[in-house]
């Protein structure tokens, strides 16, 4: 069934600011360009800055993964059997001290985190670095993948949005202009119009 406007009803008219017609004037142009410059950086904008921000962080734990090795030690000591209090934070391992081989023969020892209880020489992969320090492992793999694309996902929607604001304002500034020169075309044409509504010459 075809809806028909009330007698006397106007039809919406779509896309009027960009169709010839009498009623459109320069302003309407304008805030239509506005809309559409706005709309394509929204879009565009936020893919290209989510996609840069995602492979930076993504570049990041390459370089990462880069500087790190991967060796096996052996615990020097018994683990505590008794974590520390936990904050909400830790993962209910504990500190011990651990010795590894490098390549090149020389022995190193640092301390690690083990799981509570682990006897002495039981042997662990911990994380190195170029100084033979232990680190904490790098990000790899699925959670890696995840930090990126959430990355990338806060950094388009963050974009996106000072984007649509920024347009937004300027947008505001031209209408106020807008409704600025009408009410002076108004004061010109007020009192005649007026005049010929009361019927006057």
């Amino acid at each position: 069934m075809t809806r028909t406007p009330p007698t006397g009803a106007v039809p919406p008219t779509r896309w009027w600011r960009w169709r010839r017609n009498p009623l459109r004037r320069h302003c309407d142009v304008v805030e239509a360009w506005i809309v559409l410059v706005v709309w394509t950086l929204v879009v565009l904008g936020g893919i290209v800055a989510g996609a840069l921000a995602a492979s930076s962080v993504d570049a990041g734990f390459a370089v990462r993964r880069a500087q790190v090795q991967a060796v096996t030690a052996s615990l020097t000591d018994d683990a505590s059997r008794t974590p520390p209090g936990s904050d909400g934070y830790d993962d209910g391992r504990v500190w011990a001290g651990v010795r590894w081989t490098d390549a090149d023969g020389a022995v190193h020892t640092d301390r690690a985190k083990v799981y509570p209880g682990a006897p002495a020489g039981s042997t662990l992969t911990v994380w190195t670095d170029r100084t033979g320090h232990v680190v904490a492992p790098p990000v790899s793999g699925g959670e890696a993948v995840l930090q990126s694309v959430l990355t990338g996902a806060l950094v388009a929607a963050g974009t996106g949005a000072a984007v649509w604001t920024g347009g937004w304002l300027v947008r505001g500034v031209r209408m106020r202009r807008r409704m600025s020169e009408w009410d002076e075309e108004w004061k010109r044409v007020g009192p005649e119009w007026r005049n010929y509504s009361s019927g006057g010459a």
